[in-house]
């Protein structure tokens, strides 16, 4: 007797919006119904398992490399599949989450990917879920011109070979979408965006020589990437495109996936495009899986952790040489400043700072890099075309003067540098206006002229709760306290109160932006991830 077909998807607690019909197909449903049945029991027991590991961490206060997978390090022989034609140059790529100014901007851009983002740049509202969806399919039909009624500016896509590659990133593992429910359960957010991308545009990316491709992020394992590689193989063999046609680029941005990144390469070889550096969450990574480890793991304020510094150049000289030893593309970090319109000499220091960055990436061997603004591509691209020339990458640069130990990768007491006073005063006042935006469905935002996502809140709320808990005396001789977490919350939040009005204010989610902040940072038991109890609040 045949197993009985799996119930539909039911759409829970969600108001029609408008053309959803186009992507919650019955047909599209479907295929998303049976990625979770299928897929959804293992991701569940890979997240039992990040938690298992978390406690080996806090118990030994290390990690080393796996001796079980030793093989597939010292085995020289396996390559990842070559890039195709459309991923072969990404010496810049833009982020940013998929509403439709973003979506004709990014694809207009100049950089050669864009990374259209479902995750840590998008808030998951319901709206923004389906909306995301359907803002992409105009954009491979051609159909997303549009008028801002609010500013009166038009928006046009440029000729199809002037736009950037798309390389779509679904949520992490650990978000679930409440608003689609099978029996009661709601299916995991990485296979409804997923799922709904590649159902309705892989053909049609395959016919416009694009795609599909994917980030993938906040992956903690290589057992991660397997289920991923898992996903693909059934993926096309459901819709009929050959395997292989999907190719995927790795987030390292956790600390437990930079040991594990041959390994993740080699699950998802005949899949893999590369991997890429991400430094904020990668930060979040180190404090929330060490945060138990004592002096030694305690971070100074985030911006003065740079990428020169002894454990982040670690981790990234590892990438790079992984990667070509692999034949993948290693991608380098985030450039996030927003370019003032009212302050010269502000971008001139940011500009230059973006540009030594970037030549830093490019000089150590990377192949591309990423921007959060189009101000910022063709400082970028004119960093990596000075090295790359008419190249389209630098595989061939083995990097085999690279030598990583383990312990040089959660090597933080190296870092010269302790937590201050104003790092203190800047990680709630980004935490509080990130979160107030956030809930109110907008994941990517310009603070303090810098362009903040998720990755950015979780650093800042990981902070304030490793100080404290750490009793950390800053440079004026204050203790790092619960109490002066609270005066500086207060005094934040009655500053923007000033600063914006009451009308404003009240028409906000700052109290809750704040009550929120508070909460995962101050509560004894650390959330995992600070976007948990905030989906709670998201409306």
């Amino acid at each position: 007797m045949p197993a009985p077909a799996p119930s539909p998807l039911a759409i829970v607690d969600a108001e029609p919006l408008p053309r959803q019909d186009e992507v919650l197909t019955d047909a599209a449903l479907a295929f998303v119904a049976e990625l979770h049945r299928r897929f959804t029991p293992r991701r569940d027991e890979l997240l039992a398992r990040r938690a298992e590991r978390r406690a080996e961490i806090a118990r030994t206060s290390t990690l080393d490399f796996l001796p079980e997978t030793q093989a597939i390090r010292v085995d020289d022989t396996w390559k990842v599949a070559p890039a195709p034609a459309a991923l072969d140059d990404r010496r810049v790529e833009i982020t940013g989450p998929t509403d439709r100014k973003m979506t004709v901007n990014a694809l207009n851009s100049g950089a050669k990917v864009w990374l259209a983002d479902f995750e840590d740049a998008s808030a998951p509202t319901w709206e923004n879920v389906v909306t995301g969806q359907l803002n992409l399919i105009d954009a491979y039909t051609r159909n997303i011109d549009f008028t801002d009624p609010r500013s009166g500016k038009s928006y046009a896509l440029r000729p199809a070979e002037e736009l950037a590659t798309v390389v779509t990133r679904p949520r992490g593992w650990h978000l679930d979408e409440r608003h689609l429910q099978q029996d009661g359960t709601p299916v995991p957010g990485a296979l409804v965006d997923f799922g709904l991308y590649f159902f309705h545009n892989a053909q049609r990316l395959i016919d416009l020589g694009k795609g599909p491709y994917f980030y993938l992020p906040k992956t903690e394992s290589h057992l991660e990437a397997r289920l991923w590689n898992d996903i693909f193989v059934f993926a096309q063999d459901y819709v009929g495109i050959p395997r292989g046609t999907v190719r995927a680029t790795v987030l390292i941005e956790t600390i437990t996936a930079a040991y594990e990144m041959e390994e993740i390469l080699y699950e998802l070889r005949d899949h893999a495009s590369g991997l890429n550096a991400g430094r904020w969450d990668y930060l979040f990574s180190i404090v929330k899986n060490f945060r138990d480890g004592g002096p030694k793991f305690v971070l100074p304020d985030r911006n003065l952790v740079t990428m020169t510094a002894p454990f982040m150049r670690a981790y990234t000289e590892l990438l790079v040489r992984t990667c070509h030893k692999r034949g993948a593309h290693a991608i380098g970090g985030m450039a996030a400043f927003i370019p003032s319109r009212r302050d010269a000499e502000v971008n001139k220091v940011a500009f230059e700072k973006v540009k030594a960055d970037k030549d830093r990436e490019a000089n150590d061997g990377f192949d591309g890099s990423w921007v959060a603004h189009p101000d910022l591509v063709p400082i970028a691209m004119e960093s990596f075309d000075a090295v790359l020339g008419d190249k389209p990458n630098q595989k061939d640069r083995l990097r085999e003067d690279v030598s990583v130990a383990a312990g040089d990768l959660i090597a933080v007491d190296t870092l010269d540098a302790k937590p201050s006073y104003d790092g203190l005063r800047n990680a709630v006042a980004v935490g509080i206006r990130y979160i107030e935006a956030w809930l109110r469905g907008v994941g990517a935002v310009a603070i303090f002229n810098l362009m903040e996502d998720a990755a950015t809140a979780e650093i800042s709320r990981s902070q304030i709760w490793q100080w404290i808990n750490a009793d950390v005396v800053f440079e004026n001789g204050e203790h790092a306290t619960a109490d002066l977490a609270r005066t500086i919350a207060a005094e934040e939040l009655a500053a923007i109160r000033a600063e914006i009005g009451d009308e404003a204010f009240a028409a906000g989610e700052w109290q809750q932006a704040h009550d929120l902040l508070l909460t995962v940072s101050l509560d004894e038991d650390y959330a995992d991830f600070l976007t948990l109890p905030a989906y709670e609040r998201l409306r």
